[in-house]
């Protein structure tokens, strides 16, 4: 090899779990859970490579993830390059969503699938494959992961999974973690001092970024129930100002619309690197008691950017009347907010962890909410409570929308100095 890599005890048993010389070479599958950027992804990824080269000949695989486009980041190109570095021949139609790998005398198809809802799993139908790897299985359907295995007919055939914890009532945890002797699946818990290249400065930096059950699940590798306060790490000595800058750099507002339900609109505002909720606009009708029109908002809307420029107005994407009156008026451009509620309620927590969200004294009805929004008892799902959710459903579209998107690629070229995620 001509990249030296460094492997920790842990990262060796995935690369190795299959070959004649493990004692766990008869597992029919490998489960790799626990912290972030412990190590897990590329030492899989490695593994699974190698086992189908070693093993079969003219045949098929699967490399599935949330939706194709994270297939091809968290998998597919940081393994390329060592791979080419290796001697392996790689042929990659990446419009066809698939590659051919050729390593001395052997040749395999590997194709890359999206399980981003139940409908996915068609996409999967009728395929014959030797073995599959599932990156971030915890965040794919149950029906596409079944699917998926039930296209591993041919003899020998493996599948592998990783992820990050959820909660204990998600169904791989469940149907897979705790049956996993029943299921013949070696099953290892990774820490982040399980990453050789991962250093304590590092390590510590993520320990900075997490509270509550993210901090349970993404660094101590846990699979615990969401309960309580959404987010505990909510302060208000720490982010709740009385006082505001002079000079803002540029401006949003996030917008969560209801007829019946409350409308909650945040201006905010940028300076140094920080985003403060300027002062916002909350209407709920059954506490006035009367309904108010979308003209009505949006006059709601005008008085509440004043002058400013506002770059962009960040609007639930179900508020389809909402969004066409603010389009026919024409003074500001609209952006469709991202709506993913748990990865949304993880980047506000980093956000208000790292000190990047402040509040003005005036936002009392976000300001309030935070103290009332709680987690959901269901047994189905992991959800919050759809209750005192207005102003926290607006902040989660402009934190996922506007400063996730804007830090997304200083978190990517991050992210590609470590080579094992």
């Amino acid at each position: 090899m001509k990249n030296k890599l460094v492997f920790s005890n842990k990262q060796l048993l995935i690369l190795n779990w299959w070959s004649e010389s493990s004692p766990h070479n008869s597992k029919n599958a490998i489960i790799c859970d626990g912290a972030i950027r412990s190590g897990k992804t590329f030492c899989m990824a490695i593994s699974f490579i190698l086992w189908a080269q070693r093993y079969f000949k003219n045949c098929s695989f699967g490399l599935c993830g949330k939706t194709i486009q994270a297939v091809n980041r968290n998998v597919i190109h940081p393994l390329l390059p060592n791979l080419k570095s290796w001697g392996f021949k790689i042929n990659f139609k990446e419009s066809k969503n698939y590659f051919d790998l050729r390593s001395k005398g052997s040749r395999n198809r590997f194709y890359l699938f999206g399980g981003k809802d139940e409908a996915a799993a068609s996409f999967i139908q009728g395929i014959t494959l030797a073995g599959v790897l599932f990156d971030e299985v915890a965040l794919l359907p149950r029906s596409f992961v079944e699917q998926a295995i039930a296209r591993c007919s041919v003899s020998g055939s493996k599948f592998w999974f990783n992820c990050n914890p959820q909660g204990p009532r998600h169904w791989f945890f469940t149907e897979w973690i705790q049956k996993k002797d029943h299921k013949n699946a070696l099953y290892l818990k990774f820490s982040m001092q399980d990453n050789p290249t991962l250093s304590k400065e590092i390590q510590q930096r993520y320990h900075s970024l997490y509270s509550g059950v993210f901090y349970k699940r993404y660094i101590q590798g846990l699979w615990i129930a969401s309960d309580g306060l959404v987010y505990p790490c909510f302060d208000p000595t720490i982010h709740v100002v009385s006082s505001l800058p002079q000079v803002f750099e540029k401006f949003y507002i996030s917008c969560d619309y209801g007829i019946i339900n409350p409308s909650s609109f945040g201006l905010w505002g940028k300076c140094e690197d920080k985003w403060y909720r300027i002062k916002e606009y909350y209407y709920d009708s059954k506490i006035e008691g009367i309904s108010r029109t979308d003209l009505e908002h949006y006059e709601a809307l005008e008085r509440l950017a004043g002058e400013k420029n506002i770059k962009a107005i960040i609007v639930d994407p179900s508020a389809s009347s909402f969004i066409e009156c603010i389009k026919r008026i024409n003074r500001f451009k609209v952006i469709k907010a991202k709506n993913e509620v748990l990865l949304g309620i993880n980047h506000v927590s980093n956000a208000l962890r790292s000190g990047k969200l402040l509040f003005s004294d005036k936002c009392q009805d976000s300001i309030r909410e935070f103290s009332l929004y709680e987690w959901s008892k269901s047994e189905k799902n992991d959800e919050p409570k759809k209750q005192n959710d207005h102003a926290m459903d607006e902040i989660r579209y402009f934190v996922e929308t506007i400063l996730n998107r804007r830090q997304s690629g200083q978190a990517n070229m991050f992210c590609s100095t470590n080579r094992y995620s």
